[in-house]
């Protein structure tokens, strides 16, 4: 008797009587849709790895990776705390710098011990080192400490060892750890001197620490794409489906941060410059070229942030606000209209202005959103328009670059299990099924639909011989079409009120259309 995976035997030429057992794979494939709440966000930090995304999921996790929010432009931790405040909770964070960036440090011993931090930032300044003796007899512990984690402590190091072997085996408990009792420091890397000298007892600060964010501009929050990333492009291939470069707000990244979006189905959220007036916003828009559902540029009117950690009402850009918000909401919803958490002000509203029919209406036609108060909804500050920066009406929405990157990048991700089958029917309708499945498990949540004919199938899959000639099929296509149809965001209700003393009214009984 034999059992085997199907496909692993020629079920043709079986001569030898006995029993064969294939395993059948399920001929029904489910898929599961891709994350659309991850928010890829870069910016400057005090701390942390450089041009390496970074997973974040609250502020805490946030402060203990690059250390505080600081009051300066591209700040990370500011538009981190502005998106979290609005629903965002799965970050990738790339900080960046402008090269000049340095390590803290400081020697224990004349030539015994340097202990470096592990990353670049003045976060490092307040690191702190105690070397003293350990539990053991004739051994050594040292602590290392920066406020905000948990101490680490590597005791009993350097038993019965003498001169150098001491300094030696101090730095190797250091970098790699203790065998089954903890592992290699996350906050400095320790080298060995040249000393004979025995340690003695001493509490050691790092200092020189530096940022390196004095010459940070578009230039570095763009970065560079090739074999080695940085800036945006180091979150390629993260999954992060809205993305923004923290308080950038120069025009001319504008193109390269569409061009991203587009390459990697990312909403982009960018921004123009704090104080802008709409002509000049209009005018910028034109001259830049934009025209695409990949990004959504919003308006040069700043907010005002409490930032609670330095004490100030600061002015920062509503990139945060937004982001967070949009990458917090289902995919076929758009930021229109929704409130957002942590605006104590704008620039338009802190001068008592309002945006006018007229403003907003300039703003619209140009690809422009802003966030402002009042809102439809009411009195509070929220996104006024809902747009992307493309001019097709039809797919301008902010629901349309975000709910058609999730069906395409899902679709990618679940059918490529069926290259390297072979084309036959049943092959076919497996594919057919899976991806009718999954659009019907979205219908069935409301993310689809045609409120125009709600009893019709929102969706429709041809997978057959009229788009699979055989000339085709001979080359080792497979050709799926699929056609979906979205439900429409409501941009404008019209109300139509007809009265007067001579109206005749007649109530009837009715109940609305399903």
């Amino acid at each position: 008797m034999t059992v085997v995976q199907q496909g692993q035997v020629n079920t043709t030429s079986l001569v030898v009587p006995d029993v064969v057992v294939q395993i059948v794979p399920p001929q029904q494939n489910y898929v599961n849709g891709v994350a659309t709440n991850i928010l890829g966000l870069v910016g400057t930090a005090t701390w942390g790895p450089v041009n390496s995304p970074t997973i974040i999921g609250d502020v805490q996790d946030y402060v203990a990776t690059f250390g505080n929010i600081q009051p300066r432009k591209y700040d990370m931790g500011t538009a981190a705390w502005a998106a979290i405040l609005n629903g965002a909770s799965n970050l990738r964070c790339v900080r960046v710098t402008d090269g000049t960036d340095t390590a803290a440090s400081a020697v224990i011993g004349t030539t015994g011990l340097t202990l470096t931090s592990k990353y670049t930032g003045s976060l490092g300044d307040g690191i702190s080192a105690i070397l003293a003796a350990g539990t053991a007899s004739g051994s050594w512990r040292v602590t290392i400490i920066l406020p905000g984690l948990v101490p680490e402590v590597f005791d009993n190091i350097a038993s019965g060892l003498s001169g150098n072997a001491v300094w030696q085996a101090i730095a190797t408990a250091i970098n790699n750890g203790i065998s089954g009792l903890r592992g290699p420091s996350q906050i400095v890397v320790a080298g060995a001197g040249v000393s004979t000298a025995l340690p003695a007892a001493t509490t050691a600060a790092l200092n020189g620490g530096t940022d390196g964010v004095g010459g940070v501009s578009a230039t570095q929050l763009l970065g560079a794409d090739g074999v080695t990333r940085s800036g945006m492009y180091a979150l390629r291939a993260t999954g992060a489906s809205v993305a923004m470069l923290a308080d950038c707000d120069s025009s001319t990244s504008w193109p390269g941060q569409v061009a991203y979006g587009l390459s990697e189905g990312t909403y982009m959220i960018m921004g123009g410059p704090a104080g802008d007036t709409i002509n000049t916003a209009v005018t910028t828009k034109a001259s830049a070229g934009i025209d695409s559902y990949s990004a959504k540029l919003l308006f040069g009117d700043w907010v005002y942030f409490n930032d609670t950690v330095n004490g100030q009402i600061r002015l920062i850009s509503p990139q945060g606000f937004v982001a967070g918000l949009l990458s917090a909401l289902s995919p076929e919803q758009s930021s229109l209209n929704k409130p957002l958490a942590g605006v104590v002000a704008t620039q338009k509203s802190n001068a008592n202005g309002v945006y006018s029919d007229a403003d907003l209406q300039a703003l619209a036609q140009a690809g422009i959103d802003v966030v402002a108060n009042p809102c439809p909804g009411g009195a509070y500050f929220g996104v006024r328009i809902g747009r992307n920066t493309s001019s097709n009406a039809v797919i301008n929405g902010d629901n349309y670059p975000r709910l058609t990157n999730y069906i395409a990048y899902t679709l990618n991700t679940a059918m490529g299990l069926y290259i390297g089958q072979l084309q036959s029917q049943s092959v076919r309708n497996q594919a057919m099924g899976t991806i009718n499945a999954f659009l019907a498990a979205m219908q069935q949540q409301g993310m689809i639909g045609d409120v125009s004919n709600p009893t019709k199938q929102p969706f429709s899959v041809q997978l057959n011989a009229a788009n699979n000639p055989a000339a085709r099929v001979a080359l080792g296509y497979m050709q799926v079409d699929v056609r979906i149809t979205y439900l429409s965001i409501i941009t404008v209700l019209l109300i139509n009120v007809e009265s007067g003393q001579s109206v005749s009214v007649t109530v009837a009984a009715t109940s609305p259309s399903n």
